[in-house]
This record gives structure tokens, C-alpha cells and sequence, in this order.
């Protein structure tokens, strides 16, 4: 590459005392040659790759039914059609509305004083409450738009597609109409923004890990597993799998994204946790039952929880209320 293509953009950089990420990081922008590019370009295949590559070990696991002790329906394992249909739509979306709005990412973020070709990169110490603060921000967003998009209009030509499956699974957490993807991907890359707007103190390496997390976050909540070592079980208030499962089953309840807190805070956790409660009684009072006995009454109990989503479905298609207790944020 030339010489004045590295003086142009890093005057003045020490490169001997980069990190080896930093200098990759260098070489990337100057062997493009434009930031622009260089930045779509990295967006568009770190989101492809992170959330392929993430999905991937939960398509391994569900083909393999030494898990299906730690599934939370275990009676509805996706099948091979079903995860060909859902890549596909899931495509779509990233193709019609991520790769072309991607291209304004750079200009946006040079115009709100995002760093981004720049190095060396911020301290962990610096970014850990920035992702955070971004976490938070889009538990809020989506725990509004969530709701928003379970009312009449919204649900029956937008979520409802996103409601395909009662039992998701790691590729279904992307699996929704554009404009869906649109609404609720705005609440993941507006925080950033926003900070960066009062702050003109964010680099574009703290946005990305905040995305890989994100997309952690969101296909782990889609996976349908309950392990001993799932981080809700560790973080109270984590959401997780356990807490979003219920969404999909029962259609209502549980909006938030990462958080419990704001359902448990507005009450629109009331029937997940009462089916939870119905469910630790229901074992309690079979403890010298067999394990094929507790596990009927489980599937019993999924079974009219899911019969209940079914008509608060068609409630809330028909009539545009919310299909759970809805919420007005001042």
C-alpha cells in the first residue's frame, strides 16, 4: 500500500506500538482505501459472520437429543425444512434492509464524532459501561416497540411472522418481516448514536462489541434452552431463554430483551409468572412421582398455556389491544 495513503489517515501513528488487532485495523482502512467502504464492508460481514457463527452450535445441538433434557419444549425440535426456511428469510432481511441502509453507518457516525478508523483502540475500562448503557437503552426501546407491535395492525401484517413459531430456535431470532427488523434494530443502534451526540467520546470498536454481544444476547434468548449454567441462572434479572420461551409459547408477557426488570416493574410478567408458580406447586406435590409422570404434567401445563396464546393471538389480531397488560410510558 502507499506510504501516503497511512500518512494521510494516521499522521504523525506510532505503528510499532499498535496492539497486532490495531495494526489489522489500520491495514483493513488503508488497503480499501476508503472509509466508507471500509466500514459497510466490515459492518455488513461481522454481523453475518457473528450471527451464522453463533447459530450454528444451537442448529448442532438441537440434531442431537442428549440435549433435549435442557429444552424447554422439548416436544418441538426444528426441523431441517424449518431452519432452510428460516435462513432464508432471515437473508432477506439482512440483504433488503441491513446491506443498504449499512453504507450511511460511516457518514452517520463521522458526522456525531464517532472514531473510527482511528487507533489505538479505548480501554476495556472505557467501554465496559458504554456497551452497557447501550444494553440498557435497548432493553427500554424494545420493551415499548415490542409492545407496539403486538397491537392489531402491527402484529397481523408485521410480528406475526416473527410469532411463526412457538418454540423458537437459535436462527428464529432474526426471523421477522423487514420493516420489523427496521423497527426493532433502530433500538441497537440509536443508543450508540445518541451517546455519541452528548458525548462526541465513542469509537467504533466499542458499537461492534456491543453488536456481537447483542447478537449473543438475542440468538441465546431464541435458542429454546435452559441450561444449568445459562446466565439467568446466575443474573437474576438476565432474561435469557427461559424468560423469552414463554413469550413465543403463550404469546403474551415478557416484552423486554436482556432484562426482567421492566416487565416485572409495568406487570406484564403477571401470566409467566403465575404459569411458573403453577409449575414449582405442580412438582412439589409429584415429588415421589417418576420423571415420565412430571414430565406429562410439564407438557400438560405448556400445552394450555399455548392453547391460551392462541386465543390472545386472534385477540389481539382482530381487535388491535395488546395481547397481555399493556403499558403507558410517559
Amino acid at each position: 500500500m502507499t506510504p501516503s495513503l497511512y500518512d494521510a489517515m494516521y499522521p504523525g501513528q506510532d505503528f510499532g506500538s499498535l496492539s497486532w488487532l490495531e495494526q489489522q485495523w489500520v491495514h483493513w482502512y488503508v488497503s480499501i482505501g476508503n472509509p466508507v467502504i471500509a466500514t459497510g464492508l466490515m459492518s455488513f460481514l461481522l454481523h453475518e459472520i457473528v450471527y451464522f457463527g453463533r447459530a450454528i452450535p444451537w442448529i448442532i445441538i438441537d440434531s442431537m437429543p442428549y440435549f433435549r433434557r435442557w429444552k424447554l419444549q422439548a416436544k418441538k425440535v426444528p426441523t431441517a425444512a424449518e431452519q432452510w426456511e428460516c435462513t432464508k428469510t432471515v437473508l432477506f432481511s439482512h440483504f433488503t434492509i441491513e446491506l443498504p441502509l449499512i453504507w450511511l453507518f460511516h457518514p452517520t457516525a463521522e458526522a456525531l464524532g464517532m472514531s473510527t478508523y482511528q487507533v489505538p483502540f479505548p480501554s476495556l475500562k472505557t467501554m465496559a459501561p458504554q456497551v452497557f448503557l447501550f444494553f440498557f437503552f435497548e432493553d427500554f426501546f424494545h420493551f415499548v416497540a415490542h409492545q407496539a407491535l403486538h397491537t392489531g395492525v402491527l402484529y397481523k401484517h408485521i410480528h406475526k411472522i416473527h410469532h411463526k413459531y412457538s418454540a423458537p430456535f437459535g436462527l428464529a431470532a432474526e426471523y421477522a418481516h423487514p420493516a420489523e427488523v427496521f423497527i426493532l434494530g433502530a433500538g441497537t443502534i440509536l443508543g450508540p448514536l445518541i451517546y455519541c451526540f452528548f458525548t462526541r467520546n465513542l469509537h467504533i470498536v466499542t458499537v461492534y462489541l456491543w453488536i456481537v454481544l447483542r447478537l449473543f444476547q438475542a440468538i441465546d434468548a431464541h435458542s429454546g434452552y435452559d441450561f444449568p449454567w445459562s446466565l439467568h441462572n446466575i443474573v437474576p434479572f438476565w432474561s435469557g431463554a427461559e424468560h423469552h420461551d414463554f413469550h413465543h409459547m403463550a404469546f403474551t408477557n415478557n416484552f423486554s430483551t436482556s432484562f426482567r426488570w421492566w416487565d416485572r416493574i409495568f406487570g406484564t410478567d403477571d401470566k409467566y409468572r403465575e404459569y411458573r408458580a403453577r409449575v414449582k406447586a405442580a412438582k412439589k406435590a409429584m415429588k415421589n412421582a417418576s420423571a415420565d409422570d412430571i414430565k406429562k404434567l410439564e407438557e400438560k401445563l405448556m400445552d394450555e398455556v399455548e392453547q391460551e396464546g392462541i386465543i390472545a393471538e386472534k385477540e389481539a389480531e382482530s381487535r388491535g389491544s395488546f395481547g397481555a397488560k399493556t403499558v403507558k410510558v410517559q
